[in-house]
């Protein structure tokens, strides 16, 4: 009886949140209860944003959340943590009270429930077996991305309290191996300059900003009324981050001003910072990445401009001759050179404007003296760096190994982002790739392989596709390739050796009814005969490689089961399977 009585008691615990105050036909108040770790809130996608202040025991405003709030039904749940002295959630509904009744009424008010705990057992049919996903809620850009000790850092554009864009925090994983992620706590979350949105970090190995040896500086967008530029260092490693007391560092009177790309420019010894500035990017030099002076801008009369620029970076990239014998120590400040015998590349993102809609990558090869970019491709040449529909927010870890140059995309379009078929989180990213540099008649063109990491995962060969598989295929001319499942849903690739040309047809590739923008067909030039394909397959995605790089193809797609049927015409495919 006693244990019954116990159970019961943890029972009610669990479930109630508490009584609401109501106050009004669209404003309510809930007092915490003390002694859990999470209030667990109940959310309906469909419902419009509620605006939640989180008060501590002197009304003081501690924290804002907006999240769709639960009126008739619970698509799932979001933990928010209970710190010390939160003691009161002011709640401010904007939905249609003529459509979702008495406030009192509200389905969260049943189903909030306090807990120690916060499941993120898998449950999504979609999610990727071996790409990097959020335990739990929406991720957009890759973000202050850099490797030391032997760990890769991964920071993200990240909603806690919800799976469509909102409430943007920076999320952290690691990695040891570029392919097995650890989620680690929140990195760097919202204050009164406004939300954290999209940057950059790096190691400070001579201490210039004040911070100490070693210590890692992050960049970032405060999202406020204004999006100026703020700092934040950490001296552990990058686990937790102190916010600089004197920023911003950097303002400026423009309503597109984010996304900072942070490195050391070893020939000039600053740090140089690029930000997308509307359609143009802007370059400014720092001793200490605390002061910061323009430099120059380019862009307003180079590549696609169907839209706002965003996640800019800037590469140098030797030439491959030379390639082999340039690892250096990455105990340096930087990968960059004192002599440079290679070229810059300036990846620019870029939303709407891409090749099929949407989001998509373009760069711009040339040279950077410290000071200015020139660009040596016509303006009126866009070039893309991956022909697929879902590769966007493109940006390179610092301080990679070896010296390579190590890209992660975020693998969705903004123009279905918040409306593809999962619940419990959405969004991945695409796989690491390494970038190099190919001359193809007189033209620098940038090549993406498959980060080598990814050979770690190739299994035995099996005779039938499987939801996770790498199939290799060794071309013969033009070649088609479909693979296809017992429902009829297909994915339909083609290689026109004569027009060198790679097609990649997804309009029947399974559900694809959550966006009028999904079903299409994407194109990409091949620069060259292609002689073999790399094809990785997920549960959500395929991306399609030419074997030198010269063309890569990121899609997603939704089948209701795997494909475990390939057929191949004109080429003769390998398949592996992939462990993970």
């Amino acid at each position: 009886m006693k244990k019954l009585l116990t159970l019961i008691a943890m029972m009610a615990m669990c479930m109630g949140a508490a009584a609401q105050e109501i106050l009004g036909d669209n404003h309510s108040m809930l007092r915490l209860q003390q002694g859990q770790k999470y209030l667990l809130l109940p959310i309906q996608e469909k419902e419009e944003i509620a605006n939640i202040c989180v008060l501590d025991d002197s009304n003081e405003l501690m924290q804002r959340l907006n999240v769709r709030l639960a009126v008739d039904k619970v698509d799932y749940y979001v933990p928010l943590q209970l710190k010390k002295g939160m003691r009161l959630l002011d709640i401010t509904f904007h939905g249609d009270r003529r459509q979702t009744g008495p406030l009192k009424d509200f389905a969260c008010w049943r189903e909030m429930k306090y807990s120690n705990t916060f499941d993120t057992q898998n449950r999504e049919h979609f999610r990727p077996a071996y790409h990097h996903t959020p335990l739990y809620g929406w991720m957009n850009d890759p973000n202050g991305m850099f490797y030391k000790d032997g760990v890769w850092h991964l920071y993200y554009q990240f909603n806690p309290y919800g799976s469509q864009w909102e409430n943007m925090t920076w999320g952290h994983s690691t990695s040891r191996d570029l392919i097995h992620w650890e989620a680690q706590p929140l990195a760097i979350e919202a204050d009164w300059l406004g939300a954290i949105f999209s940057g950059s970090a790096v190691v400070d190995h001579q201490g210039t900003a004040g911070f100490g040896p070693g210590a890692v500086v992050a960049m970032y967008t405060s999202a406020g009324s204004a999006q100026t530029q703020s700092i934040a260092y950490s001296k552990d490693g990058g686990l937790t981050f102190t916010k600089y007391a004197g920023n911003p560092v950097i303002t400026k009177n423009a309503p597109d001003f984010r996304d900072p790309k942070v490195f050391w420019h070893e020939p000039t010894q600053r740090w140089i910072v690029v930000l997308a500035v509307g359609q143009e990017v802007q370059f400014y030099s720092s001793k200490n990445l605390k002061e910061w002076q323009y430099e120059s801008s380019f862009g307003r009369e180079y590549g696609n401009h169907g839209g706002v620029w965003e996640c800019p970076d800037l590469l140098y990239i030797e030439d491959s001759r030379l390639k082999a014998g340039a690892a250096r120590s990455n105990n340096s400040q930087s990968s960059i050179p004192n002599s440079q015998s290679g070229k810059w590349v300036l990846l620019l993102n870029i939303n709407p404007g891409g090749p099929f809609g949407g989001s998509a990558t373009q760069y711009f090869v040339g040279q950077f003296d410290g000071h200015r970019f020139t660009c040596e491709d016509s303006p009126s040449e866009t070039k893309w760096m991956d022909y697929g529909k879902d590769h966007y927010a493109t940006v390179t870890f610092h301080g990679a190994p070896e010296g390579r140059i190590v890209a992660l995309p975020w693998m969705s379009n903004w123009q279905y982002a918040n409306q593809v078929p999962t619940r419990q989180f959405r969004s991945a990213n695409g796989l690491p790739r390494d970038l190099g540099l190919k001359t193809v008649g007189g033209e620098t063109i940038l090549t993406s392989t498959p980060s080598p990491e990814m050979a770690a995962l190739r299994g035995a060969k099996v005779k039938k596709p499987t939801e996770t598989c790498e199939i290799v295929v060794d071309v013969k001319g033009t070649c088609t390739i479909e693979l296809s499942n017992m429902k009829g849903e297909r994915v339909v690739m083609t290689y026109d050796a004569q027009e060198q040309e790679f097609a990649m047809d997804r309009t029947k590739s399974g559900d694809t009814s959550f966006s009028e923008a999904f079903p299409c067909v994407t194109t990409a030039p091949t620069y060259g005969a292609v002689r073999q394909l790399r094809l990785f397959i997920d549960r959500c995605s395929v991306e399609a490689f030419s074997a030198d790089g010269s063309m890569a193809m990121t899609n997603l797609v939704f089948p209701s089961e795997p494909y475990n049927t390939i057929k191949v015409k004109g080429g003769k495919a390998t398949i592996y399977e992939i462990k993970n």
